[in-house]
């Protein structure tokens, strides 16, 4: 393992507006990626948190993946978050991408599905946990409402960092702000939640409050509901030696999801 440096970018959704949110976006990478080796994007970056699910979704290899593709290339760091994507039969997914400067894509399809606001109505839920090997660090991918169901994180030894990426309301921001720290010292793994902030088209008000954990609670970076973004760096010593003076994973129980 290296050390890993960590870009969360935090910022307002333009609600439905694809072209509008990369554009903006590429403009906050080109000046805050450089020299990251990965690049954390919120939760259905290009829409904001819309249930009109077949008509923001992208087809597999689509725009978004291709945009995707040549920044990472071009900063020459990996890019991750989630959009709509439309799969055989018109099954859409809410699913988080991480992408690499190789081009290689790996995705996860968020599998707890927000009720409150009908997603489990309008998107299909994923089935897998998936986590992706990053310059030495394994990485679990999980969208927002994942944080809540702490059986689906538990880290089984087979991961180093576990990546959060949502629209996350306002009205509950405390229980972002407690949950996310929790899932840093329960699984003794370093933690990244990135937030949107700003209102949606919906009137509803997102807070922000993107977070970076280390392992034993303390937090590395805290945006708060500012628009912008923040780098942060995760020692891989830091996070090893932890583990061998406090190696309460030799006490956790074992279990299988269904």
């Amino acid at each position: 393992m290296q050390d890993l440096t960590v870009t969360l970018v935090q910022c307002e959704l333009a609600w439905e507006a694809p072209a509008d949110n990369r554009r903006h976006l590429e403009a906050l990478l080109d000046r805050s990626a450089a020299g990251s080796d990965l690049v954390v994007l919120p939760e259905m970056f290009t829409t904001g948190f819309s249930m009109n699910a077949l008509a923001n979704a992208e087809p597999t290899g689509g725009d978004t993946e291709r945009w995707m593709q040549r920044l990472a290339r071009q900063h020459d760091c990996a890019i991750t978050g989630s959009i709509a994507v439309r799969t055989e039969g018109d099954a859409v997914y809410n699913r988080m991408l991480f992408v690499t400067p190789d081009g290689g894509i790996t995705h996860y399809d968020k599998r707890h599905l927000f009720r409150m606001a009908g997603e489990h109505e309008r998107y299909a839920g994923g089935k897998e946990r998936v986590t992706v090997t990053w310059r030495g660090w394994r990485i679990l991918l999980q969208v927002c409402y994942d944080l809540r169901f702490p059986v689906f994180s538990r880290n089984r030894g087979d991961y180093d960092l576990v990546l959060y990426v949502a629209n996350w309301p306002a009205a509950r921001r405390l229980h972002w702000r407690a949950l996310l720290p929790a899932r840093a010292i329960e699984n003794a793994a370093c933690v990244v939640g990135v937030n949107r902030v700003g209102r949606d088209a919906k009137a509803v008000d997102y807070a922000g409050d993107s977070l970076a954990i280390a392992a034993d609670g303390n937090m590395l970076a805290d945006l708060t509901n500012e628009n912008g973004t923040v780098s942060v760096v995760l020692n891989s010593a830091d996070l090893l030696a932890y583990r061998t003076r406090f190696p309460c994973h030799l006490d956790a129980d074992d279990f299988q999801l269904r």
